[in-house]
């Protein structure tokens, strides 16, 4: 890992330890670097205008102060194309149309040479992706979740059975290749997953959802993640 790099992921391990901060040894250990390195690398986001501060003695630490911002980091140009590469592979993705517009923008804000450099390496990584979903139906289901608002699709079981349900969306899951929505299906009153291939229509109602966690749909084997902290979670056979 590139200096520069390090920087802005010991800045964010920083943001995310909070008010509790996280140790040099930790951090040393996190990078795989000396805590001289880190030490350094801590005087450096100083020197830059992040708002670090520091707790010594036993149980000390770093962190940054609470309600601040850091100075912006120029990404590379391939940390620019794994973003691009990233988000093209996905398009099946749930708000996947949002991902590739906010990629954009951070494209856009660039630097001419580096953003020259990114979309010269960007012509040769090529994908070929198409999502399953229409965007009517993704955008239908995107708005559900997002407004917790409960949706209403047409579902083709792999039996070749047709029915439509009123679903709670709890989450969006990927594994194995395949996106699913996993809700309290009123119908069969129980949690499902819903394979989004499987969903040939969606429309979102006034209804709100009644409170259903993540946690209501069980312990979590391997298979899937969340995005934000890498716990697995996978689908149950139905």
């Amino acid at each position: 890992m590139r200096r520069a790099e390090r920087l802005h992921a010991i800045s964010e391990s920083l943001r995310r330890s909070g008010i509790r901060g996280i140790s040099a040894d930790r951090l040393a250990a996190e990078f795989g670097v000396s805590v001289r390195t880190i030490k350094r690398d801590i005087d450096a986001l100083e020197n830059s205008g992040a708002p670090v501060w520091a707790r010594p003695g036993p149980g000390g630490g770093y962190g940054l102060a609470a309600g601040s911002t850091l100075p912006p980091v120029t990404l590379s140009p391939t940390q620019a194309v794994a973003l691009m590469a990233a988000v093209s592979a996905a398009a099946d993705a749930p708000y996947a149309d949002l991902a590739n517009a906010g990629v954009r923008k951070i494209i856009d804000v660039l630097d001419p040479l580096t953003r020259s450099r990114a979309e010269a390496l960007a012509d040769r990584v090529w994908v070929n992706t198409e999502s399953p979903v229409s965007r009517a139906t993704g955008s239908a289901l995107e708005a559900a979740m997002a407004e917790q608002k409960v949706v209403r699709i047409d579902y083709v079981a792999a039996s070749g059975d047709a029915t439509t349900r009123d679903v709670e969306p709890v989450l969006f899951a990927s594994t194995n290749g395949q996106w699913y929505l996993v809700g309290w299906c009123r119908l069969r009153d129980a949690m499902r997953w819903f394979k989004l291939s499987r969903i040939t229509r969606a429309s979102v109602t006034t209804l709100d959802c009644t409170g259903h966690t993540v946690a209501e749909v069980g312990e979590p084997p391997a298979g899937a993640r969340p995005v934000h902290d890498g716990a697995r979670i996978s689908p149950d056979q139905r």
